[in-house]
């Protein structure tokens, strides 16, 4: 399985703001932009003018490093999400959040999308009962998310539960912390996508 292997750092100081990446980390001084704002390599601290495909080509680069996602990956959620109706743009942020390993990030159950990527890997987590060990799997609205009950006496999901448990997920999902679950309550909508992306920027680059 093909995976991203890369600084995490450099990512957030090339694209020049934190899409933390890095969990806990991204909160205190040693993250990466905090120690230095600039991007990486040996031209990083030099202006230069950025073109109209630049420009595009960055806001592509950065939803990819948000979520996670590979180029391939990417390219098929576009094509999947201007097959759809609606607005496209949109469409796709809508199937980048519906990924298993957003949501349990969402839920509060992982301190990084990659965290719970890797939880999600390692079989932690059912959907509506069934044992589900894909990142990329797409939830739907009123699916459940469940931690299967010999994880959750791991001390890494104890600290993960109080963390959930404190935390308010975003307003289309819940997490119940009495049960430990969660449940997709609707598909988000833009308001409800925090990613720092102007996905408008995208749909130009791949119509082009």
């Amino acid at each position: 399985m093909a995976r991203d292997t890369g600084a995490q750092c450099k990512k957030c100081r090339r694209e020049g703001l934190k899409l933390y990446l890095k969990g806990d980390r991204c909160y205190t001084g040693k993250c990466g932009i905090e120690r230095r704002n600039y991007a990486p390599g040996q031209h990083g601290q030099r202006r230069k003018k950025v073109s109209e495909y630049g420009l595009q080509l960055r806001e592509k680069q950065k939803a990819k490093r948000f979520y996670g996602v590979l180029e391939r990956q990417f390219a098929n959620y576009y094509d999947r999400a201007n097959s759809q109706p609606g607005v496209t743009g949109e469409n796709l942020l809508r199937l980048l959040e519906r990924r298993l390993d957003n949501v349990v990030y969402r839920l509060g159950l992982g301190a990084s999308r990659s965290e719970a990527r890797q939880l999600v890997r390692h079989g932690h987590f059912a959907v509506n009962g069934r044992k589900t060990d894909i990142p990329s799997f797409l939830v739907k609205a009123g699916d459940e998310i469940t931690i299967k009950e010999r994880s959750k006496e791991f001390p890494r999901f104890k600290e993960l539960m109080e963390r959930a448990a404190e935390q308010t997920p975003p307003a289309w999902v819940e997490y119940d912390a009495e049960e430990a679950k969660g449940r997709v309550l609707a598909l988000p909508t833009r308001e409800q996508v925090d990613a720092p992306v102007e996905e408008h920027l995208i749909v130009e680059l791949y119509s082009k």
